[in-house]
């Protein structure tokens, strides 16, 4: 108990002018923040309003601070793609070797039929599924 009166700051009670309309906007959207009061909002916009005038005040840091940002996330969100697509790469190997070791096809089956399935990709703009390669198998 006494640990959190030392990490709490200090609160003072203070004569705010304020139009009757606004204070019942606040009262009525203080809950929407997750406040537990209208004037823990009060305060919570007020600091928001401070950092606003401090971004204002600093734009040429944004300016170098949003674009690393957002480079960062990016790069992050690249490695990710290229680690899922060597893994289904890896995947896609597994099952053309299991297929390569089941079925007779000679090369030149083989060439024609990679030349359909670039066909029918682009026709379908990658989205193709085995009920739809079954069906194209099987003539139908």
């Amino acid at each position: 108990m006494i640990e959190e009166k030392i990490n709490q700051t200090e609160k003072r009670k203070f004569a705010l002018w304020i139009s009757r309309d606004t204070i019942e906007l606040a009262k009525k959207h203080y809950k929407d923040d997750n406040c537990s009061s209208a004037s823990e909002f009060i305060e919570k916009a007020i600091l928001f309003y401070l950092g606003y005038l401090s971004c204002q005040e600093n734009q040429d840091y944004l300016a170098d601070v949003i674009p690393s940002t957002v480079k960062g996330i990016v790069d992050e969100s690249s490695n990710r793609m290229g680690r899922l697509l060597f893994k289904m790469a890896v995947e896609q190997a597994v099952i053309s070797n299991i297929l390569a070791a089941v079925c007779d096809v000679n090369q030149q089956e083989l060439k024609r039929l990679r030349g359909q399935c670039v066909q029918e990709i682009r026709r379908t703009n990658g989205m193709i599924s085995f009920e739809n390669a079954l069906d194209w198998q099987q003539g139908n």
